[in-house]
């Protein structure tokens, strides 16, 4: 017999220390590893990390084997690990309908179990009796199955389990926007079961999405049924969101030490090698101790302050916790692991070393990993003085397996048994590696002959949609429709994948289905859904921003390629040529750059070789998935008004029934046309008075439905009716409605009974002049009948209220009629496809949002992703039935997403936006600068294109001096509002109108308003950190005082009130609170106090008390009030850095405000001013002059505020003498 060689020595070591550690908790039936002699539970979590040794052991004895029983135990080996993992597959199909129901509510009862019966995979404990839900948990078994059987072992057995994996992905594919209990099963750090987002959670699934995707299940044995499909869109929504969060882990926990799971070994989650080396030394440089790394700041687990009795901390008591946290050793096994994958050997060196001091060994020698360290009670108050100087003791589990089962192996990846790929042998740990450059390809397609030969009339050559055959070019939403039944399984009745659109990544590859190859084209070209594909010029930005997340985020095989449809919207107006906005672009797209991408332009059939295709291997015949199921199950697809591409359709005998389905959900979507022509040169009075009131409408509602009417109106002035008659405004002080008779105003048909006669108004649809007037009949249809109602329009029958206002919607945005369109789109209550999905995209940024006009009760605040129909019916409660605000809202929200998905650095030091004071804001700029009245501003602002929209936003958002100004529109529009052009202002005020790329039709007519440089304080970073801002409606324009400050006056009061409403604050504002509050009983706001307690619970850098600090300002509802408050904070700030051991007692905000304005007055009437001059807001009592005032200067504001503050605060402050300058 062959002598042991000495690596054969040493494994034998490790797996005796393996099986009297690990291997002996594992339950023989069930191969669940319980968490100890006394715990009968299995944490999915702790036994996944604790079987890792075992895995990594039996891959060392198949490498190192000296003889026939080192296979065998190789084999052993290996056969618990796939034991452990059916063991967890089995405990979750068990709960297979909750996998169902939490990938529509994504809520926390739904959710799978976190620990189950190590004897019985039974479930434990109750649905909401434990911190359930953890994506991440969920998410490192799907990682490390795909490692796994990538490695050779076979976990997965039946096509039934292929399903419940594939739904499994479902499950955590949106982990970006689900708020859950983390790593550590505790949610908020009060421990009071507030779920939160987790950077942890997040990382970890965008990292099992990754590794999971096109794998085949069955590992070398497997066919095309047992593969995994990741849709590419969800990846990088959990990258764009963890990227948003580093280093912060969640809103309560400034870091943790969770994170370095994700940073390095398992996950490799993050790509950017800078916020790796961030995270790992804000980990080292706050967490770091003698004996490991605290979880996170003020953990109170096992401290001896924490009271054991009670789960929940009192957020009070959280500072109890600061210095005394327990240090976990299993942190510097990510470490030292981590060590070996970056070939750092003074790293592995340090932290084996440091292992070695910290481990416990047992009388026979076995070396055991404690779960943590903790402060003696006895010395508790020595480590406050001096933290890290006490001798701590191991608490806890012993050995912690999770621990034990890292630690080892780290040693096999130290001592070389193991080399790295072997346990990453999806090469995970190449992420960070260097980015490719990246081409897009773009195919220029035309929807028809007619603008294929319009095109060729431009020498621009492209294939009209019939061309590309044998290749098929269907719109997205078709795509959207074949990917629900990916995952469907009768046996287990699970649905597949939820119907959720499919984002730009998605649309970006070739699909092989059936033997044929499919293109789609992207969803944004897509005008079915929401009317922003309507604006040409607004295609062009998309198609801009979409090359551009291109460019950045693909990293599939192939080059990504691109279907750009030239549809019969882009023509001109009277279709006799392309949009020149598209013809340019196509231009652009053949010079090789557009937008700051790489493209190349070609025809479809020239990029297949290069592009990436996916097999759609679910989609065959010979699988299970049936494309007609029985009606009652119907397919969810949201409505949309016409249908696709049908010159692509082959004759209907050969269709299968792969081309059958598609025909039924375009179809399902066609169009018939039934409403009468308008004659657009109509001058004749129209129909309706311009000046019926929501009010009225309402109360004809509630006429017919026998209701009493309130007598106090909706507190907007909005006439709903006619949003294109001059009748919102968003400036002017809100007041209420005059009462009218309203059966007179409105000049409607009565019947006998002297109701409203319906049938008759039907008939006046036939003599409306304009296509304005066709809409408010069809709203008052709306309205009384609802949408189904069945007009009977010229005698046909199933001509619906719904249909006409559909194919009203269509006409108008053939005209470009924007404010109308905003109207009908209100009506019909559409929604932007993708609106939940931008709203989750500014929540997971950090962003609030609320809706409506402040303040709160009508002011909506939402913070946490909502589904999309509860979102959608928050926003039109919030906007109080104004449908036109409720439509503008969700614009809006729209481009806040755009913008922070391209340019987060817009949006800094922003944590709440306020949508309805943005939109008031917005009218304000127009009312200004086109010197109009508040109505006509708000008309205007109604009817400009998406595009001009989606800029004047850019510029209130980035702080530049903009003008707007008026042009004159082609002569033929139906429309009456006035043509606006945005300009950003240069310099010497003169417009850029080339660097901005709006140029419209100039006239005689224009009207230029322009301010010089802005000045900005010292104190504020300047440029970046503030913005301009936009005067009061109140103050009296053309009063005596307009001579003399030229073109200064308002520019002041309009920045404090710009940057008011976008909550705008100076960098490090929040942290700098939190020092205040160290040092006074807290601080009163606007009569809201903002205790000093609440530094007990929260340390500086937490999000969640930015949130907090915001609330309070958000009471104040004047935005340049709160701007000046935020300065008389900024400049207490200062003071709190003086040797002031405590200023005592509740700082009044509001007080030094007003003592500061009262001491500008004095000044201003030892001067001699009179008259306007000294004119008061009257909301706030502060001077007009006053807000309109620089910060900095001999009469800046901050001179004032720093004297009223020393004379507030004059008994507090020493008594040095401390002069103002």
């Amino acid at each position: 017999m062959r002598s042991r060689s000495n690596s054969g020595v040493r494994l034998d070591g490790y797996a005796r220390l393996v099986q009297r550690t690990i291997l002996c908790h594992q339950n023989p039936v069930t191969g669940l590893l319980s968490a100890g002699k006394d715990h009968k539970d299995a944490w999915v979590r702790d036994n996944i990390y604790s079987i890792l040794a075992v895995w990594g052991l039996g891959m060392a004895y198949r490498k190192n084997a000296d003889r026939d029983e080192d296979k065998a135990k190789a084999y052993e080996l290996e056969q618990n690990v796939v034991k452990l993992m059916r063991g967890l597959l089995q405990c979750m199909m068990r709960q297979v309908d909750k996998v169902e129901k939490f990938k529509c509510t994504q809520s926390t009862k739904d959710c799978l179990h976190a620990k189950y019966n190590s004897a019985t995979c039974a479930t434990v404990v109750g649905d909401d009796q434990w911190g359930h839900l953890q994506v991440d948990a969920t998410s490192l078994y799907l990682l490390f199955l795909a490692q796994m059987t990538a490695s050779g072992l076979r976990i997965i057995f039946t096509l039934d389990e292929v399903a419940f994996i594939q739904n499994l992905v479902f499950y955590i594919e949106a982990a970006y926007k689900v708020a859950d209990y983390g790593i550590w099963e505790r949610g908020d750090k009060t421990n009071q079961g507030i779920p939160e987002l987790n950077a942890s959670s997040v990382g970890m699934a965008k990292a099992a999405l990754e590794a999971i995707d096109e794998l085949d299940l069955f590992g070398a044995h497997g066919g095309h049924k047992s593969v995994i499909h990741v849709l590419p869109d969800e990846v990088e929504h959990c990258q764009s969101i963890l990227y948003s969060m580093l280093p912060r882990a969640s809103t309560s926990k400034e870091i943790d030490a969770g994170l370095l799971s994700i940073i390095s070994y398992p996950a490799f989650a993050v790509e950017d090698l800078n916020l790796v080396n961030v995270t790992k030394s804000e980990i080292i440089s706050k967490l770091q101790g003698r004996y490991g790394c605290c979880r996170f700041l003020r953990d109170g687990y096992k401290t001896p302050r924490e009271d054991p009795s009670r789960l929940h901390y009192d957020p009070a008591e959280l500072k109890l916790f600061e210095n005394i946290e327990c240090e976990w050793p299993v942190f510097w096994t990510y470490f030292l692991i981590d060590g070996v994958f970056n070939e750092d050997k003074i790293q592995v060196q340090e932290y084996r070393e440091a292992l070695e001091g910290i481990l416990i060994r047992d009388k026979n020698g076995i070396v055991l990993m404690p779960e943590l360290y903790a402060v003696p009670p006895e010395k508790v108050d020595e480590e406050y003085e001096n933290p890290h100087s006490v001798d701590r003791v191991p608490v806890g589990k012993l050995p912690h397996l999770w621990g034990q089962s890292l630690y080892i192996l780290s040693c096999l990846l130290a001592e070389g048994f193991l080399a790295l790929g072997e346990i990453d042998p999806l090469n995970r740990r190449f992420s960070t590696g260097l980015k490719r450059d990246v081409v897009v390809q773009v195919t220029v397609l035309a929807e028809s002959n007619q603008i294929k030969t319009l095109l060729q009339d431009h020498g621009i050559n492209v294939e009209s949609i019939a061309d590309t055959h044998p290749l098929r070019v269907q719109p997205a939403r078709i795509l959207s429709n074949l990917y629900t039944m990916l995952g469907r399984n009768k046996n287990m009745k699970l649905s597949g994948r939820p119907h959720r659109h499919i984002g730009v990544l998605g649309t970006s590859k070739l699909y092989d289905i059936r033997n044929q190859i499919f293109a789609f084209t992207p969803q944004f070209t897509d005008q079915h859904h929401f009317y922003l594909a309507l604006d040409n010029q607004m295609i062009v930005e998309m198609l801009k921003t979409e090359l551009a997340y291109l460019t950045s985020c693909w990293r599939m095989t192939g080059r990504p390629t691109l279907m750009f449809p030239i549809t019969h919207t882009m023509l001109v107006e009277d279709g006799t040529d392309i949009h020149p906005a598209v013809l340019a672009t196509i231009r652009k797209l053949e010079d090789g750059y557009f937008g700051g991408a790489r493209v190349k332009i070609g025809k479809l059939s020239e990029f297949l070789t290069t592009s990436s295709h996916t097999y759609l291997s679910f989609l065959d015949p010979d699988c299970d998935v049936k494309l007609f199921d029985d009606p009652s199950e119907g397919r969810n697809s949201p409505d949309s008004e016409y249908g696709g591409y049908p010159a692509d359709f082959c004759e209907k005998e050969s269709q299968d029934e792969l081309d059958q389905y598609i025909n039924e959900v375009l179809q399902s979507t066609a169009l018939k046309s039934y409403l009468p022509p308008t004659s657009k040169t109509a001058s004749q009075p129209s129909v309706f008075s311009a000046d019926h009131s929501t009010k009225e409408i309402l109360s004809i509602m509630a006429k017919t439905k026998g209701l009493e009417v309130p007598a106090v109106s909706m507190s907007l002035p909005t006439k709903v009716l006619n949003t294109h008659r001059k009748s919102l405004n968003l400036v002017d002080n809100p007041h209420l409605f005059e009462a009218k008779d309203s059966e007179n105003a409105l000049h409607l048909p009565k019947d006998a009974e002297g109701d409203l006669d319906c049938r008759r108004l039907v008939e006046q649809l036939k003599e409306c002049p304009t296509l304005h007037d066709q809409a408010d009949i069809l709203y008052i249809l709306h309205i009384l009948k609802g949408a189904d109602w069945d007009t009977e329009l010229d005698g046909q029958y199933g001509v619906t209220v719904h249909c006409l206002l559909n194919e009203l919607y269509r006409k108008a945005g053939l005209n470009q009629e924007w404010g109308l369109i905003r109207y009908i789109s209100g009506i019909l209550k559409k929604r932007v496809e993708v609106l939940a999905e931008a709203c989750t995209d500014l929540l997971s940024h950090h962003k609030q949002l609320t809706v409506g006009l402040p303040p709160e009760p009508r002011e909506k605040i939402i913070t946490t992703p909502l589904p999309p129909e509860e979102l959608t019916d928050l926003i039109y409660e919030a906007s109080g039935q104004d449908i036109s605000i409720a439509v503008l809202t969700q614009e809006i929200i729209m481009y806040l997403a755009m913008y922070v998905r391209s340019q987060p650095s817009l949006f800094v030091e922003m944590l709440r936006l306020r949508i309805g004071l943005i939109i008031q804001v917005m009218a304000t700029e127009l009312a200004r600068s086109l010197k109009c009245s508040g109505e006509e501003a708000s008309e205007s602002l109604m009817n400009l294109s998406p595009f001009d929209m989606k800029n004047l936003l850019h510029h209130i958002l980035s702080g530049k001096e903009f003008g707007v100004e008026r042009s004159l529109r082609p002569v033929d529009s139906s429309s009456s509002s006035p043509a606006i052009s945005i300009h950003e202002m240069g310099h010497s005020g003169a417009t850029k109108t080339e660097r901005s790329g709006i140029t419209k039709l100039k006239s005689e007519m224009k009207q230029f308003f322009h301010e010089g440089h802005s000045m900005s304080s010292s104190m504020f970073a300047p440029t970046k950190g503030s913005t301009p801002s936009s005067p009061t409606s109140t103050s009296p324009t053309g009063s005596s005082g307009d001579t003399s400050w030229g073109d200064r006056k308002g520019q002041w009061l309009r920045r404090r009130r710009l940057d008011g409403a976008i909550n705008r604050v100076p960098v490090g504002f929040y942290e700098k609170v939190w020092k205040i509050l160290q040092k006074c009983h807290g601080l009163s706001i606007d009569g809201y106090v903002l205790p000093s307690s609440t530094t007990r619970e929260m340390t500086p850098c937490e999000i969640k008390f930015a949130v907090h600090v915001e609330s309070v300002l958000n009471h104040v509802p004047q935005p340049e009030y709160r701007q000046l408050l935020v300065e008389a904070i900024l400049v207490l700030t200062f003071l709190s850095d003086i040797e002031v051991n405590s200023i005592g007692g509740i700082i009044h905000v509001d007080r030094i405000v007003h003592m500061a304005n009262d001491l500008f007055l004095q000044e201003l009437k030892a001067f001699g001013a009179t008259g306007s001059i000294l004119e008061k807001d009257v909301a706030t009592g502060i001077c007009h002059f006053f807000y309109d005032s620089a910060p900095s200067g001999a009469y800046g504001t901050m001179t004032y505020l720093t004297k009223a503050i020393i004379i507030y605060l004059h008994d507090f402050l020493p008594s040095t003498g401390c002069a103002v300058q």
